[in-house]
């Protein structure tokens, strides 16, 4: 579809999204995903007012116009959590328009986003975890890549790391310390413990790599020297949890949530564990960690003055 939007208001998305890149740390598939759901939005609004308007007109959309929109991409397939996303992006990239023009665009700010239920992956149960990470290294007969894929799963779920993050590490990492510091997203940084199993996982891959770990190049290598891709550490989770029976929910993603999980479940603290997690809000990690009914029961029969 032919995008019919102002060159003002292509310059202005330009700049607001050059604003959220260099000031606010925005990672780049979040720019990529605000950039095309902002420019559907003042396309829709071209089509649906007869014509490209100005910058002051963007600020000032009534209510009307803004549901027409949100009932336009419902009808064309986007999901409720898609919406919100897209209306997040929306209302960031009006509120910064009407602060630079000095205008008032309560209307727009003021919309409520779809409700929607949050998926989130199902942790693996401790037993299976440790499985996993028993088996993971078997998955490959080269020894410096099964030394390598081990050691990912291994910060994952021993760091509670995203995948982005764990691969995001350098070779100044190596040797790990005891505590590392992760720049997360949002440019937000968190220090996280590190397992004594887990710094020896790595320095066995590095033992192994053939390749020089540089300083500032990616401490994580594929199999022909450049950085390692995402996609080969789900591929490697994908036989590992055929061959151990384990649900697709068993992803790498679900590692991290299985950290999450397992320390509640073993008394963490809550906050303690949104630090470690890296979550800006204490309502991300309680929607996050799922705790069963028996552990509620227990906290609750030793904490409440009547038990």
């Amino acid at each position: 579809m032919t995008l019919v939007i102002s060159p003002a208001a292509r310059d202005a998305l330009e700049a607001w999204l050059t604003q959220l890149r260099a000031l606010d740390g925005a990672a780049d598939h979040t720019i990529t995903a605000y950039s095309a759901d902002v420019a559907g939005y003042l396309s829709f609004l071209s089509l649906h007012r007869g014509g490209t308007e100005g910058l002051a007109a963007l600020t000032a959309v009534p209510l009307a116009d803004l549901r027409a929109w949100m009932a336009h991409e419902k009808g064309r397939g986007l999901s409720p959590r898609s919406l919100a996303r897209a209306l997040s992006a929306v209302k960031g990239f009006t509120g910064w328009l009407a602060e630079r023009e000095g205008a008032d665009a309560t209307a727009v700010l003021s919309a409520r986003a779809p409700k929607f239920r949050r998926k989130l992956p199902r942790p693996l149960s401790v037993d299976a975890a440790a499985d996993v990470l028993d088996r993971v290294g078997d998955q490959s007969l080269e020894p410096w890549i099964a030394a390598r894929d081990a050691a990912v799963v291994t910060l994952l779920y021993g760091c509670g790391l995203r995948i982005s993050e764990a691969l995001g590490l350098t070779g100044a990492t190596h040797p790990l310390p005891e505590v590392l510091r992760i720049t997360g997203k949002g440019g937000k940084q968190r220090l996280v413990p590190v397992l004594p199993a887990a710094r020896a996982a790595v320095a066995r891959y590095v033992s192994l790599c053939p390749f020089e770990l540089a300083a500032t190049g990616p401490l994580f290598r594929g199999a022909r020297g450049g950085a390692l891709n995402p996609r080969q550490i789900a591929l490697v989770m994908e036989k590992t949890r055929a061959q151990l029976g384990l649900p697709a929910s068993a992803t790498p993603h679900a590692l991290r949530h299985s950290f999450a999980t397992h320390l509640l479940s073993a008394g963490g603290d809550l906050r303690a564990i949104q630090e470690l997690l890296g979550h800006a809000s204490l309502s991300t990690t309680q929607g996050y960690t799922a705790v069963d009914t028996q552990r509620l029961m227990e906290v609750y029969d030793k904490a409440h003055p009547r038990a």
